[in-house]
């Protein structure tokens, strides 16, 4: 009876599932590999593992690596790149009723008047590119720029635009455009996570930690949050007591229990992953964050100081990252939401502020790169989740302060390094900014255009979900890849 009872065991054992998890090596390993398309691979052990390590590059990338500064709360486009005289000219008056029939204003109540830039304009570069002198730096990496000015969204509230703009779609549930990244290219350094997440500006963005998680990829893809203050990773550090031979022990024991079971998904190798990586980062990441190892000369470069909280660290950590390896960083920058509410967020004191924060580290990342032979490798990305009105915002009829409203029907980025154009402008808007009128690109055609400039065609890096092969760019909407802006 008890060799009757143990054969019993066996063949309640002998499911589908148990199976094809040891015929990894046989037909069934290969019917299963395909089944999950490029997501699979069966090592020599006969066992299931994700593949995200090898790139699966649909033609030659422009670009290795990515660093995506968003300025979250959308800078001004008229008071930083797109210079409108007519605004001058019109100044104070009632924007055209044209303008205004059938629109939604996140806060503007009434009949708004138009409002000019307080801020003069001056040509840069060799090409003569009118920019903002609130930021003069950039202005002198002109010529290493393409500048967009025909971008578009068709989101205007915070966390959907920004979750549009990292996503590719404007409610939660998505992957980021890092994970997507991370899960196509995989990780070139084993020591350091692919997708970096860095945040400045006392603020984490609207639309919260999705903005770099992996939605519906596996959790490994997520992005990781660094600091330049404190602990470099939260909860990195091994707890009091805790040896780093211990540590190996513990995760080669957990390690072995997963691997005895017969039903280990992906999300279970998932998470072994993560814990691999988390060990490995305990030894790489300091050194990485370690921003008093640079020289003198480029921390002044940057305006950045050791041990502190800085979008100018935040820069100089970027840089530090895609020369080690890392795939996708994400600088978020919150303080940009101008409203004019009060001297926290207009345009008269918040937006020179933020500017004289921003512009001398951003500009200093593309120099930096560019001498130390990264550029051409490294897409740089600058801008927020949508635009600002060409009208003036008085929030509650009160007059002290000036600022302007969400506006999804154009404004303006730039992109350096990475296969892009030099000292390039695309598109325009018409004479109040308020509509863009040539070379519009929406906000998928953005993504597009990235995933091109890596190597992938946005129609083909997807992954099966709900029944759909799911992709950045989205399954309804056809986008296209901004080839004008491709050197």
């Amino acid at each position: 009876m008890p060799n009757h009872d143990a054969q019993l065991l066996h063949l309640e054992a002998a499911t589908r599932r148990r199976f094809l998890c040891d015929a990894g090596l046989s037909l069934g390993g290969v019917a299963l590999a395909s089944l999950l398309g490029n997501t699979a691979s069966a090592d020599a052990s006969g066992a299931t593992t994700l593949a995200h390590d090898k790139p699966k590059l649909h033609f030659a990338p422009r670009a290795k690596s990515v660093i995506f500064i968003h300025l979250a709360g959308a800078p001004p486009q008229h008071d930083l790149f797109d210079l409108k005289p007519a605004l001058d000219r019109y100044n104070g008056q009632p924007c055209p009723e044209e303008f205004l029939k059938g629109e939604k204003f996140a806060f503007i109540k009434g009949h708004p008047t138009l409002l000019a830039s307080p801020f003069k304009f001056a040509k840069f570069g060799q090409t003569g590119m009118e920019l903002s002198q609130l930021i003069p730096n950039i202005g002198s990496i002109a010529d290493e720029i393409t500048l967009l000015r025909g971008m578009k969204t068709d989101q205007f509230n915070h966390a959907p635009a920004q979750l549009l703009m990292h996503t590719g779609e404007a409610r939660f549930g998505h992957p980021s455009m890092g994970a997507w990244l991370s899960y196509g290219l995989g990780s070139a350094k084993a020591q350091l996570p692919s997708f970096v997440v860095l945040v400045s500006g006392d603020k984490t963005p609207d639309a919260g930690k999705s903005v770099w998680g992996s939605g519906f990829l596996p959790g490994q893809f997520q992005g990781v949050q660094c600091r330049t203050v404190g602990e470099s990773v939260l909860y990195l550090d091994d707890p009091a007591g805790t040896t780093r031979a211990s540590r190996r022990a513990a995760l080669d024991a957990m390690r072995d229990l997963n691997g005895l079971s017969p039903f280990a998904d992906e999300s279970t190798r998932a998470r072994v992953e993560q814990f691999e990586m988390a060990y490995r980062m305990q030894m790489s990441v300091p050194e990485a964050t370690e921003l008093s190892n640079e020289s003198a000369e480029t921390l002044a470069l940057y305006g950045a100081t050791p041990g502190q909280a800085s979008f100018a660290n935040n820069c100089l950590l970027a840089r530090r990252l895609v020369e080690r390896g890392t795939r996708f960083v994400q600088l978020f920058d919150w303080g940009w939401d101008a409203h004019g509410t009060s001297p926290d967020d207009d345009l008269l004191h918040q937006l020179p502020k933020k500017c004289m924060e921003s512009d001398r580290p951003s500009a200093a990342l593309v120099l930096d790169l560019k001498r130390r032979g990264l550029l051409d490798e490294t897409l740089v990305i600058w801008g927020g989740e949508f635009g600002r009105t060409p009208m003036v915002e008085y929030r509650n009829g009160k007059k002290e302060f000036i600022g302007r409203d969400h506006h999804p029907h154009c404004f303006s980025m730039w992109m350096a390094g990475g296969g892009t154009k030099k000292g390039f402008v695309h598109g325009a808007t018409d004479e109040l900014g308020y509509f863009a009128t040539e070379g519009v690109v929406e906000v998928r055609d953005l993504q597009a255009t990235i995933l091109s400039l890596l190597g992938f065609d946005h129609e083909r890096l997807t992954y099966r979900h709900a029944g759909l092969d799911q992709r950045l760019t989205g399954v309804v909407k056809p986008s296209r890849v901004v080839h004008e802006i491709i050197a």
